[in-house]
């Protein structure tokens, strides 16, 4: 079967990645307009084992770009607490660049391997 659409080929060449490693947990991001999630989740078992936005951080000020960086950085830090060391890196339709990169660059500085 060949995929013409662009989004679908890309997010099947994502999940056929992760898929690989399906023993760790997946650290899965997603984006609007104007706020930025991140879930690590264990999908052995089914269940986010943490998450963090930019809504709960309540940052008033910074660029979509910082606040991301910000994102990362919390996530790495709470995975940390629950001793969560690897993840497999979910960015879904997403292309690696702007927010999301930021996203994983902070989580990367705190710790977090990927």
């Amino acid at each position: 079967m060949i995929i013409h659409n662009p989004k679908q080929r890309r997010q099947n060449r994502v999940r056929a990645k992760l898929a690989l490693n399906s023993g760790v947990p997946r650290l899965t991001v997603f984006r609007s307009n104007q706020h930025l999630w991140a879930q690590i989740i264990d999908d052995k078992h089914g269940k986010t084992l943490v998450a963090v936005s930019t809504k709960g951080l309540k940052l008033a000020k910074g660029t979509k770009t910082e606040k991301a960086t910000a994102v990362g950085e919390q996530i790495a830090i709470l995975a940390l607490e629950k001793k969560i060391i690897k993840v497999r890196f979910d960015r879904g339709l997403y292309r690696y660049h702007g927010r999301v990169k930021a996203l994983a660059d902070g989580a990367r500085s705190k710790g977090l391997n990927f």
